[in-house]
């Protein structure tokens, strides 16, 4: 059978995912779609639009016949990280191709970029090292020094997200020789952070964009979303009372901050460099989340790296957590959110033969790494009155969802 693993985080399902799964399953030939989805938190720091059972449910009414959760300690981190646990977690489940959306467009470029990257290594390493030395954030630093052995150019531009990402990917692959076929499609219409929707293809930043900044209702973005993810949306909208996005974090965020000391701060995972006296200071006269990333953000303190950290104070998630969690090789679990009749039918077959356990849903006795996913999935509903926190929250304990 020839599987196929996508990468994703559907925040939320638009039309450009629709068309990757389409490419992705003709270019790869697939019997079965499997998509790795960041839970509650995603890579960027930022919370969910709606929560991961209903972005799972639109995606299995879109294409998808296996959901599974890309683990928290992989989720909210930077392009590598981020890759392994994907990757892995992929690798687990029997997946013998991955496909992923890029700028390039060109699997080869991808390939002969790794080889580019292995042979020098050391003076990427140097260069690196002596921009961030220099007060560069970690992208600008990664841009210079892979514009210093080649790689911004002929068709393989690292400074793009989609591109660093994908080609975290392929690193992931041939650097632990997976048996897995990695292949790209080209990005269509929209970039990855353009903000504003020119047709029906746009991209995720400009649909939250339109919901969240100039109010625009959810029924009004048709054109750009699948009917299923407009139902999820809706469905959750109405169950929750609200979606996410991160000033409705803000007052949490606050008394979290200004009840820590500074020594309870230095403690949490990607809090380096002082960066907690610049964190604490800020807050004393802030009166909104964008106000407070403004104030403390910095050439190498980036709004993503800033938004990462606050992610990591609001679920107390602290450096000794992170480093230990995610030194393995590979993922301990895969926790399914959701699957098909076609998909349940592939994890019949396949479940006997993974090295790690499928977990359905939460119970006693977790592994410290569902642990933090569900300290994060906690975090992640506290926004929302207790009665629709609760029923929300009870699809972890239920299992999968399942559609015909």
């Amino acid at each position: 059978m020839n599987i196929c693993g996508l990468i994703v985080e559907y925040n939320p399902f638009h039309n450009g995912h629709d068309y990757h799964i389409k490419e992705a399953q003709e270019v790869t030939n697939a019997d079965c779609m499997i998509a790795v989805m960041s839970g509650s938190f995603l890579q960027r720091g930022e919370p969910a639009i709606i929560d991961k059972f209903h972005r799972a449910k639109a995606a299995l009414n879109s294409g998808i016949d296996i959901v599974v959760e890309l683990p928290f300690v992989y989720a909210v981190e930077s392009s590598d990280l981020f890759a392994k646990g994907s990757v892995m977690t992929l690798h687990e489940l029997g997946v013998n191709n991955i496909c992923f959306g890029s700028e390039s467009g060109d699997i080869q470029k991808f390939i002969q970029g790794y080889s580019v990257f292995i042979e020098n290594k050391d003076m990427f390493q140097s260069i690196l090292k002596t921009a961030l030395k220099s007060g560069k954030s970690f992208p600008d630093a990664s841009k210079i020094a892979y514009e210093a052995i080649g790689l911004t150019e002929d068709g393989m531009d690292l400074s793009k997200p989609n591109n660093i990402l994908g080609f975290s990917y392929v690193k992931t692959i041939l650097e632990n020789k997976l048996p897995i076929q990695p292949s790209t499609i080209r990005r269509k219409n929209n970039e990855y952070h353009d903000t504003e929707i020119t047709g029906s293809i746009t991209s995720a930043t400009s649909i939250r964009k339109q919901i969240f900044d100039h109010q625009i209702h959810i029924s009004a973005l048709k054109h750009t979303m699948p009917t299923a993810t407009i139902d999820q949306l809706t469905v959750y909208n109405n169950q929750a009372k609200t979606l996410h996005y991160w000033e409705k974090y803000y007052p949490f965020l606050h008394y979290r901050v200004t009840t820590m000391s500074y020594e309870e701060l230095r403690l949490i995972h990607g809090v380096e460099e002082g960066i907690e006296y610049r964190i604490k200071k800020a807050a004393k006269d802030v009166h909104s989340f964008n106000e407070w990333v403004e104030r403390i953000k910095t050439k190498r303190y980036t709004w993503t790296r800033i938004q990462r950290i606050f992610v990591h104070i609001l679920t107390n998630t602290k450096k000794t957590e992170i480093n230990l969690l995610s030194t393995p090789q590979s993922v301990p679990y895969v926790r399914l959110l959701g699957m098909t009749k076609k998909g349940q039918h592939y994890l019949n077959k396949i479940k006997k033969e993974m090295n790690v356990p499928i977990y359905q849903k939460l119970s006693r006795d977790l592994h410290p790494m569902l642990q933090l996913e569900e300290r994060a999935t906690n975090t992640y509903y506290s926004i929302l009155p207790s009665e629709n926190r609760y029923s929300l929250m009870q699809q972890e304990f239920k299992g999968p969802v399942r559609i015909p």
